[in-house]
């Protein structure tokens, strides 16, 4: 699939923030991280209108996602080899392999909880990978 230029109404962290909600009760064990996938909108920059089934192959098969909390122990390790240099906060878009995380749904949003491990990336932009 080719990829395109998005048309964001909003800023796609804001709107996914606001779309996920509070999260004050859900509380996130030792190294693993809860993402929030990414899932483009309707239009292209260009004003191509994407078909559902690629917009619900996001939901199910996105390789981004906003990191939204994460455990104690995520991203901590006192050998400092697999995360050596990399600086991985909250609210950073990540990249994973989807079939290496559990799918939730938290208020509608299709979320993944992945180790930290699995985490092989991070953009600026989520529109930059498919």
């Amino acid at each position: 699939m080719t990829q395109y230029a998005m048309a964001h109404e909003a800023d796609p962290k804001k709107e996914l923030m606001k779309q996920v909600g509070n999260l004050n009760g859900i509380e996130i064990f030792n190294n693993q991280v809860l993402v929030a996938v990414y899932v483009r909108p309707e239009k292209t920059a260009g004003g191509i209108v994407l078909p559902d089934k690629h917009r619900d192959e996001d939901r199910n098969q996105g390789k981004i996602g906003l990191l939204i909390k994460k455990g104690p122990l995520a991203f901590v390790e006192e050998q400092k080899q697999w995360f050596a240099g990399a600086e991985i906060s909250l609210h950073d878009w990540i990249l994973f392999r989807p079939s290496d995380g559990w799918a939730v749904t938290i208020n509608g949003v299709r979320c993944r909880v992945l180790d930290d491990t699995y985490v092989r990336g991070k953009v600026a932009h989520p529109d930059q990978i498919w």
